[in-house]
């Protein structure tokens, strides 16, 4: 069985979802795009998660200022407002009936290019945009366990060639870190910035505790990360010290605890790294404290407060 922080619990009702392409919804295995879409030809597109919660989109307006930006960095001109987009996402969740632990990916591409080529110029339509959303609940088994981690080789860009911050499709440098971490027997890879420090991970970003003290990167080679800012959002409410800083694996084989953030697994306790248990090797109490108040963040936002 795949573990890590996406690990989910099987829900047949994904099979018959329907999906949204440009306007229109298709049954799962009728949901196709050209071979001469940007995306598949060169990884050219933008794409955003989100997750619906007792029928409210959490942190929406966060994650929609994440696409927007995505795309403008990309100089990716997007034919549908915010409110539209929203529109669509609604109506992909509503034709599905869907209302509880849903996931969402929206994914912009260029759109469909003439021949196969980088060339932007030879795009022959406008943004293709697809809307999955899946019955998706993380599995409550894999965050009472946790997750082993293994450094890769592989490390997170430098912003001025490729900043970790925008959320492209081209992802293979992170697929080649992930893969080194399986070999390993690891569930993911822990990635280090160009200057040998602790960055992120390949799907998630990387927080660990140190007597009571939270713990991650400065964010300059980091992931652009909802949920690692609604952390450290929920540490400066709770008087709880959040360090955002540059730290070696040094630190990290010594830490109490680790764990690591996403939209889709919240926070997810990690029990070892490269091989050392981490802490205790359990998950800890200051995560636990934390995870609790970011669902409590959640219900606010569920409610409107």
């Amino acid at each position: 069985m795949v573990e890590g922080t996406h690990n989910a619990i099987e829900d047949s009702r994904n099979q018959d979802i329907r999906i949204f392409i440009n306007g229109e919804l298709f049954p799962r295995n009728d949901a196709k795009i050209s071979v001469f879409d940007s995306g598949y030809l060169i990884g050219d597109g933008v794409w955003e998660a989100l997750r619906l919660h007792k029928g409210v989109l959490v942190f929406v307006n966060a994650h929609l200022d994440r696409l927007w930006q995505s795309a403008m960095a990309v100089h990716m001109p997007l034919s549908f407002s915010r409110e539209e987009l929203i529109d669509n996402i609604w109506k992909t969740l509503n034709a599905n009936s869907m209302h509880d632990n849903i996931h969402i990916r929206v994914m912009v591409t260029r759109g469909i290019k003439k021949t196969p080529s980088q060339d932007p110029r030879l795009t022959i339509s406008g943004p293709n945009l697809v809307i999955i959303a899946e019955h998706k609940k993380a599995s409550p088994e894999t965050k009472e366990k946790g997750i082993a981690l293994f450094t890769s080789t592989i490390r997170r860009g430098s912003p001025d060639y490729l900043d970790p911050r925008l959320n492209c499709h081209s992802k293979l440098h992170e697929v080649l870190a992930l893969m080194q971490a399986i070999e390993a027997g690891a569930d993911e890879a822990l990635m280090l910035d160009i200057h040998g420090f602790v960055s992120t991970c390949n799907a998630t970003n990387f927080f660990i505790v140190k007597k009571s003290e939270v713990w991650t990167s400065t964010g300059q080679y980091c992931m652009n990360g909802i949920t690692r800012d609604k952390v450290i959002f929920i540490c400066e409410q709770n008087n709880i010290p959040c360090k955002q800083k540059n730290f070696s694996l040094f630190d990290v084989y010594g830490a109490d605890e680790a764990f690591v953030t996403g939209t889709f697994g919240g926070l997810t306790p990690v029990i070892k790294i490269d091989g050392r248990i981490i802490g205790k090797g359990k998950y800890g109490n200051v995560t636990r404290k934390l995870n609790h108040l970011y669902e409590e963040l959640i219900d606010q936002e569920i409610k409107g407060e």
